[in-house]
């Protein structure tokens, strides 16, 4: 059974997770950067960047021992590539291939809207391709077709704005606070 260590940090939220091959998740950590944006009633990329940096490190730390592991026992070492924020991205990125090329493991860069788009299949083992999907994840709103890994066809997407983007700035007039999505 293989063991990967898995780093987010596309955009507001740093996020750590211990997977197994067979789909289990056997550790895992969120840090939310809520109330950093909060006063300028969205995300601020040099802050999120920031607090990535800060974070990342304690989070790995904490995922490996809340697993009983070190980094030994990993496989390999997953990150998201992109899309997201280029700061928290790079930071990410850099952190995941630092480790792997300090411990010798293999690094994989994820394709932050792939993981969305794939992410299904982890509660639902019996899922089969081809299934339909909605995804919306920050400035990305697409209906895709999913007929494998690393396979899908885009059957919609927006042109101009993304529905994240509006439920907050719907929020914001609204006086909702941040983050006003939910409220929505």
């Amino acid at each position: 059974m293989a063991l990967i260590l898995g780093i987010e940090s596309s955009c507001d939220e740093t996020a750590v997770a211990l997977v197994a091959s067979d789909r289990r998740v056997l550790a895992q950590r969120i840090a939310s950067q809520d109330e950093a944006h909060r006063p300028y009633g969205g995300v601020v990329p040099e802050i999120a960047a920031r607090a990535h940096a800060e974070r990342l490190a304690p989070l790995i730390g904490d995922t490996l021992a809340d697993a009983g592991c070190g980094l030994d026992a990993v496989d390999a070492i997953a990150a998201t590539a992109g899309p997201g924020l280029i700061g928290g991205v790079m930071v990410g990125l850099v952190t995941g291939k630092a480790m792997a090329m300090a411990a010798g493991k293999p690094l994989i860069a994820i394709n932050h809207l792939e993981g969305h788009a794939l992410s299904p299949r982890l509660s639902d083992p019996a899922l089969e391709f081809p299934y339909g999907l909605v995804l919306v994840s920050g400035g990305h709103c697409q209906i895709l077709r999913v007929d494998g890994v690393g396979r899908f066809r885009r059957l919609a997407t927006t042109i101009d704005d993304a529905l994240g983007e509006a439920f907050d700035k719907t929020a914001k007039i609204l006086g909702l606070g941040y983050p006003g999505g939910p409220a929505v």
